[in-house]
């Protein structure tokens, strides 16, 4: 038929019969499904229509089935599709690093530890050796070790071996030579274990970071190949968007140039480290936005972490009264960069774990933003808080950007460090949600496992995989099933300025969603540790499985 037939018969088609419209054709149309799109009244619908990697319209699948034509139908088999989920704290870049590292998490004494490095080290040859995750709160004898038995053990390897929480690490003889680190240093106390005029090899919060960036880093190909890895690992639990904590120069130029390729397809919000180089590179210069990348927050540390008592307490330690902790950074040095930070109007986001540094970096915000505000200033962790400094969220708008899995792996010795008292205002996230209405959640992947959907669970059961304890670890402060999913979608996203982009499913926003094979608002709460995630999309790509 000719063109101009073809014509005629169209607009034949249209005035004989006014109500047939032309379908619309687009990319993908997903059907047979339940979408929570956690929109501002949490719609649930039946299909989504998606076209050059955004969200066009949601509906019942007859509706849109009857507005679009689609070149890719997405059947969701009956399955629940959320939000791709966010991290609101995690450490994208260092777990990438890490899947190059031995791996010592769950071991239940040092000897296990040496073990594993065993099996590890064949074929190292002289150069490093390095490890994460050990746990001495694991252990029968919840002490740090030292580092007698592994310089005798290598004593031509550099040995470095990263405690979970990665604010301490052990170090050997050799490592400890080629840091530069004797008994007589500059560091603070506690940051250097000296023991009988000895090195012990711990080392703690910068002592740690001297250590840690002793070792050398991969060159770009190796490096890429690990993002890559580490990517696949998020993907798989459902991430469509990391917030990494604490970046330097080059590693975010690399996160953007592999973007850029496609190499990466992550969301990523980027919290910068403050060195001089991000602030002349970076800060100076304003916000830095691209479709995937965010820069526009500065990452800080008050202080170093609860289960190697470094974290900042405003009274001593219940089990060590001999110490409350170590402020790991200058208050002069933080105050001026968070008057820097709002020159240049970047964000805030400051490591507090203790009552201490959270009551004291809550005063240098106040001191900054002067009530309330929409600069989205965040404490990171929030783990200790004292009741009386609670307000202090709400005076200044603070956001507090929470782990709900912390609570659930440090449950069982929290209270011997802070004491029956203290620790109720530990892990208090109702509490701290209460005072804005909303709070950001995430992991702090590597030293949380890395999935949003046992976050979920923390949060909302605040028991372990296992179901323990029966009643729940301080029920009163767990979060209802929705304020768990915003956290993970809508606040999340929200906490990053990127509420316009994504955490929900709405017209404009990206298309970025999971599928899941159980509905997380439904099923019995036992249930949802063992929620598979069956695809994730971003920007309307199948990125896994």
């Amino acid at each position: 038929m000719k063109p101009k037939i073809v014509l005629l018969f169209l607009i034949f088609l249209v005035v004989v019969n006014p109500g047939c419209k032309m379908k619309q054709q687009i990319d993908t149309l997903v059907t047979h499904a339940r979408i929570y799109s956690v929109d501002s009244t949490n719609q649930v619908f039946g299909a989504m229509a998606i076209d050059k990697g955004k969200i066009l319209a949601l509906g019942s699948e007859e509706e849109l089935s009857g507005r679009y034509t689609a070149r890719n139908v997405i059947d969701a088999a009956g399955g629940t599709v959320f939000p791709g989920f966010i991290d609101a704290h995690c450490h994208f870049y260092g777990m990438a690093l890490g899947l190059q590292y031995i791996d010592l998490g769950g071991t239940t004494s040092f000897d296990e530890v040496l073990k594993r490095l065993g099996r590890g080290v064949k074929g190292y040859n002289g150069s490093w050796i390095v490890g994460r995750g050990w746990d001495q709160n694991l252990w029968k004898e919840k002490e740090f070790p030292d580092n007698t038995r592994l310089s005798v053990l290598y004593p031509h390897n550099p040995v470095m071996l990263i405690r979970v929480d990665g604010h301490v690490v052990l170090a050997n003889a050799e490592a400890l030579r080629l840091a530069g680190i004797g008994v007589v240093n500059s560091y603070k106390k506690g940051e250097v274990e000296v023991k009988a005029g000895k090195l012990t090899g711990i080392l703690g919060e910068n002592a740690a970071d001297k250590m840690r960036n002793t070792v050398p880093v991969p060159d770009e190909t190796a490096i890429t190949g690990l993002l890559a890895r580490a990517e696949k690992l998020c993907l798989q639990a459902g991430l469509t968007g990391v917030s990494d904590a604490g970046l330097n120069t080059g590693e975010v130029i690399l996160l953007d140039t592999l973007q850029r390729r496609r190499q990466l397809s992550l969301n990523i919000y980027a919290m910068l480290s403050p060195t001089p180089e991000n602030i002349r590179h970076f800060v100076q210069k304003g916000p830095y936005e691209t479709d995937r990348l965010s820069v526009r927050s500065i990452k800080l540390y008050a202080d170093g972490s609860l289960g190697s008592r470094s974290a900042l307490l405003k009274k001593p330690y219940s089990d060590d009264p001999g110490t409350n902790g170590i402020l790991t950074t200058p208050v002069d040095t933080m105050r001026y960069l968070c008057k820097l930070a709002l020159a240049h109007g970047y964000q805030v986001n400051t490591h507090c774990i203790g009552d201490s540094a959270c009551s004291l970096m809550l005063g240098l915000y106040a001191s900054c933003l002067h009530g309330k505000n929409d600069r989205r200033w965040r404490i990171e962790h929030a783990q200790v808080v004292d009741p009386e400094d609670l307000h202090l969220f709400a005076d200044n708008s603070v956001i507090p950007s929470v782990q709900a899995t912390h609570a659930t792996s440090d449950m069982g010795w929290a209270g011997k460090r802070l004491g029956s008292e203290r620790v109720k205002g530990a892990y208090a996230y109702k509490d701290l949600l209460l005072q804005n209405g909303w709070l950001a959640n995430g992991t702090d992947f590597p030293i949380e496992q890395i999935s949003p959907i046992l976050t979920f669970y923390a949060a909302v059961a605040r028991k372990d995989v296992q179901g323990n304890p029966v009643s729940g670890f301080q029920p009163e402060n767990a979060l209802t099933r929705e304020e768990a999913l915003r956290s993970i979608t809508s606040w999340a996203a929200r906490a990053n300025f990127q509420e316009t982009k994504m955490g929900s499913l709405e017209p404009g926003k990206n298309a970025d969603f999971v599928i899941l094979d159980q509905d997380l608002m439904e099923i019995p709460l036992a249930r949802i540790p063992q929620t598979r995630v069956l695809k994730t999309y971003v920007h309307g790509e199948l990125k896994y499985p």
